[in-house]
């Protein structure tokens, strides 16, 4: 399916890793014109080399620390020049109240939350003025299933829920589209170290993490592509209907009892 992203001017936060690597995968596949921003130069610099081989296209990189906001200024007219910025930086720690202390717990939402709401601000002015642009927002399942061993994260997930619906339901008067897309656990290397710690815990041994994911709908957690191609679907005029809406990916995870 030709999803018409050709030329296309893509911004993705967080893109040198994970899902926000799989999506500059998948723009630049379609023949977008991609930026990555990252955390540090190394992981922006590794990332583009590997996207450059497969794809030739225009590519570029910042590397940036976005729980800053000096630093998110930096990306203000990169910003305000996407046709499509796809909103993903965001590690969020887990545990209950007793396991995340306040300075932990405010920055890693000034990173998520705050860097959603700020990039946000630096697009929509300029999509509205044009009357057309789409931001995707990247947020994650504890948001509308929560969890009270990681409710830093279902609370911030929860807020970015909300801020998508409430932006795409007065965006799309003017032809903008705000989206969001909940995934569940996802294949990436974070959450292989995760499972691989839990392995060593449980049962002595790193290399079977995957059995503490067995249960999962199709018996796995997602791919980072699956998730990517959802996010590249929703930012095409294929889905030129839907805005204020944030998609559930965890399989029916949370439904399945």
């Amino acid at each position: 399916m030709d999803l018409g992203l050709q030329q296309k001017r893509v911004l993705i936060t967080g893109g040198s890793r994970g899902i926000g690597y799989a999506c500059a995968e998948v723009f630049a596949r379609e023949g977008a014109e991609v930026t990555i921003v990252g955390r540090t130069q190394e992981s922006v610099d590794a990332a583009l080399q590997s996207l450059s081989a497969p794809h030739p296209g225009k590519l570029n990189g910042f590397a940036l620390d976005l729980s800053d906001a000096s630093s998110r200024d930096i990306l203000s007219h990169a910003i305000a020049s996407s046709d499509v910025v796809v909103n993903n930086a965001g590690a969020i720690p887990g545990g209950g109240l007793d396991r995340v202390d306040d300075e932990s717990w405010r920055a890693a939402w000034d990173l998520k939350i705050y860097g959603y709401i700020d990039a946000t601000r630096k697009a929509l002015p300029a999509m509205l003025s044009r009357s057309s642009g789409v931001i995707v927002n990247v947020i994650g399942i504890a948001g509308a299933a929560p969890r009270y061993d990681y409710v830093s994260g279902s609370m911030a997930n929860a807020a970015l829920i909300a801020f998508t619906k409430a932006t795409g339901a007065f965006a799309a008067r003017s032809g903008v589209r705000i989206v969001g897309v909940n995934p569940g656990p996802t294949e990436t290397d974070r959450l292989v170290r995760l499972y691989e710690t839990r392995a060593e815990a449980r049962f002595g041994d790193r290399t079977r993490w995957r059995e503490l994911l067995g249960d999962m709908p199709f018996g796995r957690p997602a791919k980072p592509e699956e998730i990517a191609d959802l996010v590249a679907f929703l930012a095409s005029a294929r889905a030129a209907y839907l805005s204020g809406v944030v998609i559930d990916a965890d399989g029916g995870a949370q439904y399945a009892g």
